[in-house]
């Protein structure tokens, strides 16, 4: 894990350096990680799907005919109502993810989901269609919530942010179905041409409801309630493969449940928390605007209207746009992946400077190059406007995929978590309902020439990610809590888990420095309790 190492708190820190069993050899973890792809990971493959869905829809002829044709402002208004419904739901989400957990939060939001998603593929009107729309998007935030941070809440912290990357790249997978699904529909001679890729949309719903059964809760979500005897297995299972001795979940949950005492002292979980103190208003003005980056970068134009811009560059074929469509999301997905095991071995500052630095050339090219193809009608202007698209992709997610709620997850505290991350949806949402809506009537009335908004907006990201945002790998989420609040939180919070450890009910860990050299590989199964190891392996067969 790179990053200042020397900044984090060395207990718990320590112990990840120095296990070398990797996850895969872990029979416990490696089922953990195997159930959070369909119930967690998979949640953003709904909104990958979604937006693709509505860039193909574009090209099949019988769901144009169907809602009478619409651009523009009618365009706009149809594909803006999914982000209209998510913007109506946020206030409600972070007191019912709090009230009834992550798994049950998740539950939800899938059922609303699937209900939305019945009523787009019976739609028999724009009216309806785009009411279905608003409901799918009043479910996903909730869905979004929950899961990015119940990743990063029962992920070993070695994997976290790889876990927290694949999450977001899970996108790709759903774009890739629903541009798949609109190729191979688009030249059908009756209305299930867009029916068949509607009711597609509902799959990740029904395997997130079908699996979460089998998926434990949020360890600190558990200690907030007062459950601890709960929390504490779960660690000891997933972290230590079942060997409740373990030095690490020792460690561990003290220093989650000393962190969380200090976060829970006075406070009233309302929004006012966000506000209260210099460190957190830090952390809202960051995700906030975290928010309106990752949909004002100039994402939203291809993912949404890659037709309309193909248009404009001379490509006007339905089926060429379609192939462009799924080559493209096909591209997303294999370097978003590749990028998720590869970015954090660098610092999280670097990658997004990185990435912000390579949207702005790739913006600015693109406005080159559409402009000469529109006041020259040069072919190769065209071409390159084509690469340009295909080079944005790596770009992009190089920083806004790869980290962002890796991120987020890392800069909140756990008593605030929900509300944070949903303020970065608030604004994310804001900025996409607008860029949903905006972005049809731009491009029909100025061009080429609206790129340049994209342009100037991109170099501001540049500098307010330089100056604002801080340095938060090679730490684990406890020793991330206190980031903003300076080093007389942190030395409480370090006293606090060492009287957790000493005076509490667990049984002190040996020192780190009588233990080194004592960390050979072991085999997982022998650090197992026989008890345990018959509930994993029945877990297991149950799936």
């Amino acid at each position: 894990m790179g990053g200042d190492a020397e900044a984090a708190d060395p207990m718990v820190t320590q112990y990840v350096l120095e296990d070398t069993v990797p996850w895969y050899k872990k029979p416990n973890l490696r089922y953990l990680y195997i159930i959070l792809l369909p119930t967690c990971i998979g949640v953003e493959i709904t909104s990958g799907f979604d937006s693709s869905m509505m860039n193909g829809l574009q090209g099949v002829a019988y769901w144009d005919e169907f809602f009478g044709k619409p651009r523009g402002q009618d365009l706009g208004l149809m594909t803006a109502a999914y982000s209209l419904g998510c913007i109506i739901s946020l206030p409600f989400i972070p007191f019912i993810v709090e009230r009834i957990g992550r798994r049950r939060a998740i539950v939800f939001g899938s059922c609303i989901m699937l209900i939305g998603v019945a009523l787009q593929t019976a739609a028999v009107n724009y009216a309806m269609f785009s009411v279905a729309r608003g409901i799918i998007g009043f479910g996903i935030p909730m869905a979004i919530v929950s899961a990015s941070s119940l990743i990063g809440e029962l992920a070993y912290p070695k994997e976290r942010p790889y876990l927290g990357s694949l999450f977001n790249a899970s996108f790709f997978i759903g774009a890739i179905v629903a541009a798949g699904t609109t190729y191979g529909t688009f030249a059908m001679t009756n209305n299930w041409a867009w029916r068949i890729p509607s009711i597609l949309q509902a799959l990740p719903s029904f395997f997130q409801i079908s699996f979460m059964y089998f998926l434990p809760e949020s360890p600190r979500w558990l200690i907030s309630k007062g459950r601890e005897e709960e929390a504490y297995q779960i660690l000891a299972t997933y972290h230590a493969e079942g060997d409740r001795e373990s030095e690490f979940v020792k460690t561990e949950f003290a220093q989650i449940k000393a962190t969380l005492q200090i976060e829970l002292e006075n406070k009233k979980r309302s929004w006012k928390e966000l506000v209260a103190t210099p460190g957190m208003r830090k952390r809202l003005i960051i995700a906030s605007f975290l928010g309106l980056f990752t949909q004002w970068s100039g994402n939203g134009m291809i993912s949404t209207y890659l037709k309309r811009i193909l248009e404009d560059v001379g490509i006007t074929d339905n089926k060429t746009v379609n192939q462009i469509n799924l080559a493209n999301t096909c591209w997303g997905l294999v370097n978003a992946t590749t990028l998720a095991f590869v970015v954090y071995k660098f610092r999280r500052r670097t990658m997004y400077l990185a990435c912000t630095i390579s949207l702005w050339c790739v913006y600015t090219g693109w406005t080159i190059a559409a402009a000469r193809y529109t006041t020259t009608g040069d072919k190769q202007a065209s071409y390159a406007v084509l690469a340009l698209i295909f080079l944005y992709s790596p770009a992009y997610n190089l920083g806004y995929n790869a980290l962002t709620y890796t991120f987020l997850v890392e800069l909140f505290p756990f008593v605030v978590r929900s509300r944070g991350i949903t303020v970065f949806q608030l604004f994310g949402r804001i900025a996409g309902f607008f860029n949903q809506y905006v972005n049809p009537i731009g491009i029909q009335n100025a061009g080429w020439k609206y790129y340049v908004s994209y342009v100037v907006w991109l170099a501001f990201e540049i500098g307010f990610v330089y100056f604002m945002f801080p340095e938060t790998s090679g730490r684990t989420l406890e020793e991330l809590a206190f980031i903003f609040e300076g080093n007389e939180v942190k030395k409480r919070q370090a006293k606090e888990t060492e009287q957790e450890l000493f005076h509490g009910h667990l049984a002190p860990p040996m020192q780190l420095q009588e233990r080194s050299g004592d960390l050979k590989e072991k085999d997982p199964n022998d650090l197992q309790p026989v008890e345990s190891r018959r509930e994993g392996e029945a877990r297991r067969e149950a799936v």
